[in-house]
């Protein structure tokens, strides 16, 4: 390994870690550095989206992604320079939290961690070097670098539509992976040309998941967006009811940001309100559920 590549990288993982640990140590230095939609949004506390990227939720998710780092960092601040590293390591997890910060513009939500940075590191040097091996987490298996780009992008969709299951932010994951690998294509060109069949698999993916996301970003049936009148009528008593009410709710939520609420109609008003007390009883009878993304 490079000696000077490698001390580059441990210096971004010692900053890591010690912002980390007054995370650890401080509520208020979580809240007020963590990423949260409204505060971005509303607010207008921009830094978030980069200073999220310093926080973890315990040792355990710190270590996870500093050893990540550790293992891809170095090859690409050898290739690539220090500067360069850093636009995509930060480039990513800006990237990643913006692509959060879309899906859940509507949404209480919190995140945090260096994921985003982490894989966008990891796609880069997927792009340079696509037939390393990287080995698959608790199995002794290694897969060529490109095979596994297009194993993640799809992981991490899957994981975008059943987040309820975890608290794990695949959709920062997701896009701070493309952001990094656009990032390293547009600074090597040359590797492009080099790897095209395998740069050109993993955009396709990438660009595929992001359209469906940018048009469906509740992840309703296909029928719901795509295809003739007579065929979304036909589909629409397969979504769940619950679905139904919450594609209603954002639709609603988007008019007000962009017309106000005297732009509602009394249909909606009412469903409005509605929900809103709905959510109400269920503070006041029931404990929220803990867990932030990571």
């Amino acid at each position: 390994m490079n000696e000077p590549a490698a001390l580059f990288t441990y210096l971004v993982i010692l900053a890591t870690g010690v912002v980390s640990y007054f995370g650890f140590r401080s509520w208020e230095v979580e809240g007020k550095y963590i990423f949260n939609p409204e505060r971005i949004l509303a607010g207008k506390e921009y830094y978030r989206l980069v200073t999220s990227g310093f926080l973890h939720a315990d040792w355990r998710h710190l270590i996870f992604n500093m050893l990540s780092l550790y293992f891809f960092g170095p090859s690409i601040v050898f290739l690539l320079g220090k500067a360069q590293f850093l636009l995509i390591y930060f480039g990513a997890v800006v990237g990643g939290n913006l692509l959060s910060l879309y899906v859940h513009r509507h949404h209480d939500y919190r995140a945090y961690g260096a994921s985003g940075g982490v894989c966008g590191i990891i796609f880069a040097y997927i792009l340079l070097f696509p037939g390393a091996g990287i080995a698959l987490f608790y199995f002794p298996v290694f897969v060529p670098g490109w095979l596994y780009a297009i194993g993640y992008i799809l992981f991490s969709f899957y994981g975008m539509k059943e987040q309820s299951r975890g608290n794990i932010g695949h959709d920062a994951h997701l896009g701070g992976a493309i952001i990094g690998f656009l990032l390293t294509a547009a600074m090597t060109p040359e590797h492009v040309r080099y790897n095209f069949v395998v740069f050109l698999v993993v955009l396709v993916a990438a660009i595929g998941l992001l359209v469906y996301l940018w048009l469906n970003p509740l992840f309703l049936p296909a029928g719901s967006f795509f295809g003739p009148p007579w065929r979304i009528k036909s589909k629409a008593s397969n979504v769940p009811r619950y679905k139904q009410e919450k594609a209603q709710l954002d639709a609603i939520l988007e008019k007000i940001a962009k017309s106000g609420m005297d732009s509602l109609t009394a249909e909606e008003k009412v469903l409005l309100g509605e929900v809103s007390a709905k959510y109400q009883r269920r503070a006041e009878t029931k404990k929220p559920e803990s867990g932030l993304a990571i």
